[in-house]
């Protein structure tokens, strides 16, 4: 008798992605039944779309009864689908999640998976030997990509040379340990994570990963990146015995954020948070899985 794999949970955010989507989510619901002897679940966590992402899923979803879905009307950012999607942690063995557009094959995340046996969390990389780049970044991209590498080596001093890739799967004991330390609900929401790992004692380990630049990205070298590092200097912040002594700039922050037009960062445990509904269907206490 084969011996089964783990059950594997892969989260998918979603903003305006009726036109990118459908590919991926095929690509995924067809691979891993047929090269994953574990359970596999698939779950797109939709933030605020305004286009037809929503009809794109559910279509696809009846097809492939490993798909599910959690739509947020509001947007809530990447950070915050993911925080939200992470919350089914107890629904599988593994979770993981890679960017809607594609740029992850189902191949290259599986691969991740299987090099779990060596840490808690294993993270694709694009800047490490091996890697396997069909499109690389613009010129700027990846200038402004090492910029802020830099800088946060300098705040966090991670061992990590991609921290920005949207490739990782975790354990779900990590997952569960370090979710009330996840606040950030925009594009630096990784190093969030990662460094949450670290500070935990969870092992992480970077791998070279397959990997293709996708046309339409959602991140523009200006609001995002100085949304990317006012988070990042954020979470160095939390973790600093000087945190408790800046509650009182916090109306200063919610500021900075709403004129980047950026997800507001999460409140700390205690902290005031709006609840926030989603419909659902699939995995999930809500889905009904």
């Amino acid at each position: 008798m084969t011996e089964s794999a783990p059950s594997l949970l892969l989260l998918i955010p979603a903003y305006n992605e009726e036109h990118r989507i459908e590919p991926v989510l095929r690509d995924y619901a067809r691979y891993f039944p047929q090269h994953y002897r574990g359970k596999f679940q698939l779950v797109v966590v939709l933030n605020g779309c305004r286009d037809h992402t929503l009809d794109v899923v559910q279509r696809v979803a009846a097809e492939f009864p490993c798909i599910g879905y959690r739509d947020f009307p509001q947007r809530i950012g990447k950070g915050g689908a993911l925080i939200e999607g992470l919350r089914l942690a107890p629904l599988a063995d593994l979770i993981g999640y890679v960017d809607a557009d594609g740029a992850t094959p189902p191949q290259a995340f599986h691969d991740l998976v299987n090099r779990l046996g060596a840490a808690d969390c294993v993270i694709g990389s694009r800047w490490l030997p091996g890697a396997v780049l069909h499109q690389a970044q613009s010129h700027k991209r990846q200038f402004a990509s090492r910029v802020f590498h830099l800088i946060v080596r300098g705040l966090f001093w991670m061992n990590i040379r991609d921290t920005q890739c949207g490739a990782k799967v975790m354990r779900r004991e990590a997952v569960e340990k370090i979710h009330s330390s996840l606040r950030i609900a925009d594009m630096a929401f990784d190093i969030n994570l990662l460094y949450s790992l670290q500070h935990a004692g969870f092992r992480i380990l970077e791998v070279p990963t397959e990997w293709t630049d996708k046309i339409g990205s959602k991140v523009t070298l200006g609001r995002t990146s100085l949304t990317m590092l006012l988070s990042a200097v954020r979470v160095r912040l939390i973790y600093s015995p000087f945190y408790r002594w800046l509650r009182p700039l916090r109306p200063l922050e919610t500021w900075i954020y709403s004129k980047l037009r950026a997800p507001q960062p999460l409140p700390g445990p205690g902290g005031k948070c709006e609840a926030r509904s989603a419909k659902s269907e699939g995995p999930g206490p809500a889905g009904g899985a």
